[in-house]
């Protein structure tokens, strides 16, 4: 577990003096593809669009899609090692275009790179690692480097707090990285607005410590805790539309976004809005923005929906016999009205994980916590009902804390829960799956996962964002093991078609599953607006849309 935490606390290098930029990138160490033949791409566009000019030549008629290559990057359901792309030498003249207005904050120590290019984590890696790594302080700069990159047709890939464990910045075709963490300023609280104007390089947790004298908050909370700060930041949570265990309340990063602003792929700069909490004014802009994964441009400032913090909070645990009657409390739980702000599901692998991690003694059986927020009597008031109907469904041992400390470490409990996994099998990678149904189905949902998964040799733990029918499998294995390769793929391949079965699914952004959860007029909605705003596909390539879908 520490490895792992050391692996996301890596203090960045220092950066190379602006005269070092000057060397040629051969110099640099370059990782190849074995048996991979240089791109024919390399002088002229992009592969993306390269087999259209072919085909023009030549009179013909095609469609915009490349079945012949799959150079997705691996995401939840995927154990592939290494993840293949085209890579085309960065001319130097494009170095020396960034250099002029960027100074300093630009590097292509390879070191550097390679650090961007591999995601602590996420046990995928890439073929290539950026060949140019930027570290932009304002918009304006931000919008010179993607008109470079458009003039050069290099590719791009953001970078925020780098706590994905999807595998969102990898950049499997070199090209340049655009680090925004030097961008965190707090431009401006709106007090009686309640809401707040950020930069992309802002961390949550940083951010709700400044709104703290304020009595207001920003309500989204991503789970696991991060060290240092600034863990995840606003523009990856944006990037990625974050939820969490807060959102069975308030929601997900979609409904906390009033605007933002971003820079196309051409370069031009558009805000979606403006600070009012209504509009139906043109298309939804800042929701096409949120959740594309940098594929339609680079977010460079957000405008936020806060909340006040409440007055008063109750954390509740619970043990159940089996984690079907856990999930059967949850859902009695939402049917009855009662407004929790949390409810968070834990198997007895994960319970047992938690102990081996952090000398605990809890219960190894599987458990619900909750919190409840308001008035003191009305929270009170809350968690009583909760137990009321806990105990109708076998629950146990049911305990609640209300002194902040007591509840800090309770959810603490929670939040380390990935680093507790890796305790059992040290040193293990772990495939991550994410599938959201409807409320109805949770409980035999997961209990039918629970079953496939409790028979497997692999390790696997449950977690699940009850409330709202959201539930992860975190499944343990050794990726250069092809027999446990194959076993994570199987287990993935089955929870994810259970869902599947299940209809109205959310597969959380699983590339190869989204055929089977939009349908392929969805998908090709979606790939015509990558085109109209990316036609250059510079915006980080190979990402969200499946490279099959045609238009």
């Amino acid at each position: 577990m520490a490895a792992s935490l050391l692996r996301l606390s890596r203090p960045r290098r220092a950066l190379l003096p602006l005269s070092s930029l000057r060397l040629p990138l051969s110099t640099q160490p370059q990782p190849t593809s074995p048996g991979r033949p240089p791109s024919s791409t390399s002088r002229g566009l992009p592969h993306f669009l390269s087999f259209l000019a072919a085909a023009a030549a030549g009179g013909a008629t095609v469609a915009l899609c490349d079945p012949g290559a799959d150079h997705r990057v691996g995401g939840k359901d995927s154990t592939e090692l290494v993840v293949e792309g085209e890579h085309r030498r960065v001319p130097q003249e494009f170095i020396d275009e960034l250099a002029s207005f960027l100074g300093e904050n630009l590097t292509v120590d390879y070191d550097e790179r390679s650090f961007h290019g591999t995601p602590q984590n996420s046990f995928h890696k890439a073929a290539n690692v950026p060949d140019v790594v930027v570290f932009p302080r304002t918009q304006d700069e931000v919008q010179k480097i993607v008109m470079a990159c458009n003039k050069y047709k290099i590719p791009i890939v953001p970078y925020g707090g780098a706590t994905s464990i999807e595998g969102h910045t990898l950049a499997p075709h070199g090209g340049v990285c655009i680090d925004m963490t030097l961008m965190k300023k707090i431009k401006s609280l709106h007090v009686e607005d309640m809401d707040v104007v950020v930069e992309p390089g802002v961390g949550w947790i940083e951010l709700n410590e400044y709104l703290k004298p304020y009595g207001l908050f920003f309500p989204l909370d991503p789970g696991k805790l991060s060290v240092p700060w600034p863990g995840a930041t606003i523009g990856g949570m944006c990037a990625t539309r974050c939820s969490g265990s807060l959102a069975v309340r308030y929601g997900t990063m979609r409904d906390n976004v009033i605007n933002l602003q971003a820079v196309l792929p051409n370069g031009d700069v558009i805000k979606t809005g403006s600070r009012a909490r209504k509009s139906a004014a043109g298309y939804d802009l800042a929701r096409l923005i949120i959740g594309s994964e940098g594929t339609l441009g680079v977010i460079t400032e957000v405008t936020l929906r806060l909340q006040k913090l409440p007055s008063h909070s109750v954390v509740a645990m619970c043990n159940f016999k089996t984690i079907k009657d856990a999930a059967d409390v949850a859902i009695a739980t939402m049917l009855s009205g009662i407004q929790v702000s949390r409810v968070e599901l834990l198997d007895e692998v994960q319970i047992r994980a938690i102990n081996m991690a952090n000398g605990k003694n809890l219960t190894e059986v599987p458990t619900l916590m909750f919190e409840f927020i308001g008035t003191e009597a009305y929270a009170l008031e809350q968690t009583l009902l909760v137990q009321k109907i806990a105990s109708e469904h076998r629950g146990s041992d049911f305990v609640f804390v209300e002194e902040p400390d007591a509840k800090a470490e309770l959810w603490k409990i929670r939040k380390e829960a990935l680093w507790a996994g890796f305790a059992m099998e040290p040193d293990h990678e772990a495939m991550i799956t994410d599938v959201c149904v409807p409320l109805s189905r949770l409980a035999e949902c997961i209990s039918t996962s629970k079953r496939l998964l409790d028979a497997s040799p692999l390790t696997c733990l449950v977690i699940a964002h009850a409330g709202d029918g959201n539930f992860h499998t975190i499944i343990l294995f050794d990726p250069s093991k092809e027999d446990q390769r194959k076993e994570a793929e199987r287990l993935n391949h089955f929870m994810v078609h259970t869902a599947l079965s299940m209809e109205d699914i959310t597969l959380n952004g699983v590339i190869s599953y989204l055929e089977k959860e939009l349908g392929i007029e969805s998908l090709r909605t979606m790939k015509r607006i990558k085109a109209a705003l990316d036609p250059n596909n510079i915006m980080n390539p190979g990402k969200l849309i499946p490279p099959h879908v045609c238009i």
